[in-house]
């Protein structure tokens, strides 16, 4: 197998073979981030794509600071990202005072959940909410970050992420597999 190095140099001249080499390489792990944030494996397949025709042209700019595979990641992001805004989510926002009732019962812990099934629910939700729970929850950014990688306030990253927060919580309590059962009513 060849070594990072080896694959940039050889997709820094345009070397068909190693972009195919990186493409196998990385593919798989960069579309399960893709589709983290877009709705359908087609928005997805989409978003990858037009990555890595981004990775190719610039990957002169990579410097070996950093592991090749974030620094990937972080052109799939940022291209999801880039998709997410040609779509205006944010017209759909709610005041995140409205979600308060539900959120007091978001903070359950629900270990069992299994990874495919949270991936279907979290591409269930609307592309605003979709791409601030993905960027707050898994990626680990802020708000203040997240608001200015979004072009959004604070507060409609705030209110995005608790909608969504809200949005799942119902989703898995709706579905039985998750609900824990009542104790039995004591006799007096």
């Amino acid at each position: 197998m060849l070594s990072e190095y080896d694959l940039v140099e050889g997709c820094r001249k345009q070397d068909r073979a190693m972009q195919r080499q990186l493409y196998e390489r990385f593919a798989g792990k960069l579309f399960v981030v893709s589709k983290r944030y877009t709705k359908d494996a087609t928005d997805a397949e989409d978003v990858l794509q037009e990555a890595f025709i981004k990775i190719y042209r610039f990957i002169d700019q990579f410097r070996f600071d950093c592991p090749l595979e974030a620094w990937l990641k972080r052109i799939v992001i940022n291209t999801a990202l880039k998709y997410i805004r040609t779509q205006q989510p944010w017209n759909q926002s709610t005041d995140i005072e409205e979600l308060a009732p539900l959120l007091a019962q978001a903070d359950q812990s629900l270990p069992t959940l299994n990874y495919q099934y949270l991936l279907a629910l979290i591409q269930e939700l609307p592309p605003g909410c979709r791409a601030v729970f993905n960027l707050y929850a898994i990626e680990g950014y802020n708000h203040p970050e997240i608001s200015e990688l979004l072009n959004i306030s604070e507060g409609t990253s705030k209110s995005q992420y608790a909608r969504a927060r809200a949005l799942l919580q119902h989703k898995i309590q709706s579905d039985g597999r998750f609900t824990e059962p009542r104790p039995a009513e004591q006799k007096n």
